[in-house]
């Protein structure tokens, strides 16, 4: 494993010494490469900290590297994108890629700097894991037109409206539509709409706001958006909703407002459940297993291809979160090198019997909310007392990103245990 190594690659001899020199006198192991070639040799060998990478060389640009390194498992350090002549595309690509960051030339010393110091300082506190995101996602033609329906609306300024099941990736998808260098912005909770609803859009100015949920909304919550919605031209603000909630049935039923429905209903995606695009099941677990490999956390192991066909044929209720769990399940509690149909068939059932256990905690004589908020608070609940309390764990297995897991357990009234909160 590379200790304090920033791999820089760019076919310029200048900017490579240059580079060298000021980074070397920062106290950082410096590697070379002059193209593409050079650059997945020494990959192949060690795992830098960091990577800065030229977008444009003679033999492989670098955004066709990136990928490569992203769909065979090896984009498990942060990469920083360089160009003396880039657009606003390429960044946005790179971004979607996995690329953590941009500089332009000629760079700034300051600047490169600062952001070298916050990527390696970011490296050391958060272990680069693998993730599945919209770019490896496999190439199935529903993730194919997945992917053109986002690409046709990237530069769109109303808002979109993703649906989907629980778990099929809702954020990788706003992701892809978010800009990079501009504002990320996901509240805690929708309850800022009922008390001040034009807050977060000062947040957000000119960038992305991402509201995971909007189909519990209250009805003062539903009227803050609405509000929030004819403001959004005035901050530049794109805004991305997602729910699994059936909307029209909602606004039929009096329970959602007619004219909200209307404006978000206007633009709307519904991403498909993993096992309608199940061809895909077999390279995104080996896609996360050398994830895993490469990071450190296991040893080198491998599906056998019973193992691979038995998560193919598997119907996938938790879609992309549960795949993650179990492969990572797997993976860890693995004593050889191949991971078995055994042991897959085992997780499987495993995790089945879970989710049995959880539903069948739920009355049937409540409502449809009700009856969520329950299940959702005895599968958090599960999965925090299986993992002694693990925050890390639970989020993986959720397919949740930390900040929004422990949003989601505040909003439900859980309590961590303190020494892992």
């Amino acid at each position: 494993m590379a200790n304090n190594t920033i791999l820089v690659v760019d076919d310029e001899l200048g900017i490579r010494e240059l580079l060298s020199e000021i980074l070397g006198d920062e106290g950082y192991n410096v590697a070379l490469a002059e193209n593409a070639e050079q650059a997945r040799n020494y990959r192949s060998q060690t795992r830098p900290d960091l990577v800065l990478l030229d977008i444009w060389m003679p033999d492989t640009d670098g955004i066709t590297l990136l990928k490569d390194w992203a769909n065979n498992g090896l984009l498990t350090m942060p990469v920083v994108m360089m160009s003396g002549h880039g657009t606003i595309d390429t960044a946005v690509e790179a971004t979607r890629v996995g690329a953590v960051g941009y500089l332009e030339k000629p760079i700034p010393l300051q600047k490169l700097l600062n952001t070298v110091g916050q990527v390696m300082r970011g490296g050391k506190q958060h272990k680069f894991s693998p993730t599945l995101s919209l770019s490896n996602l496999g190439h199935s033609g529903l993730i194919t037109e997945l992917r053109k329906k986002l690409e046709q609306v990237e530069n769109l300024k109303i808002p979109v409206l993703l649906t989907g099941e629980p778990g099929v990736g809702v954020e990788h998808c706003a992701r892809f539509l978010h800009r990079p260098n501009t504002a990320w912005i996901v509240p805690e909770s929708c309850s800022f709409l009922a008390e001040s609803p034009l807050t977060q859009l000062e947040q957000a100015k000119g960038g992305l706001l991402f509201l995971g949920e909007v189909g519990d909304l209250s009805k003062l919550e539903q009227k803050g958006l609405l509000l929030l919605l004819g403001k959004l031209e005035q901050y530049g603000v794109r805004l991305v909703c997602a729910t699994i909630r059936p909307l029209a049935e909602l606004t039929a039923q009096g329970t959602y407002h007619p004219r909200l429905f209307e404006i978000l209903s206007n633009l709307c995606i519904t991403i498909p459940p993993l096992r309608a695009h199940r061809e895909d099941v077999p390279e995104m677990a080996s896609q996360l297993l050398s994830g895993w490999i490469e990071s450190g956390e296991i040893p080198l192991m491998h599906f056998s291809t019973a193992a691979l066909n038995a998560l193919r044929n598997y119907d996938w209720p938790g879609n992309l979160a549960q795949l993650t769990s179990i492969v990572h399940s797997l993976a860890l509690t693995c004593t050889g090198d191949e991971i078995s149909v055994d042991a897959v068939q085992q997780a499987l059932t495993l995790s089945s019997r879970e989710a049995v256990s959880v539903v069948s905690d739920i009355p049937l004589n409540i409502s449809l909310r009700e009856a969520r908020d329950i299940f959702e608070k005895n599968y958090f609940e599960k999965l925090i007392e299986q993992e002694g309390g693990n925050m890390t764990r639970v989020a993986e297995r959720a397919g949740l990103e930390r900040t929004h897991l422990y949003r989601k357990i505040k909003t439900l009234g859980i309590k961590p245990r303190s020494q892992n909160y």
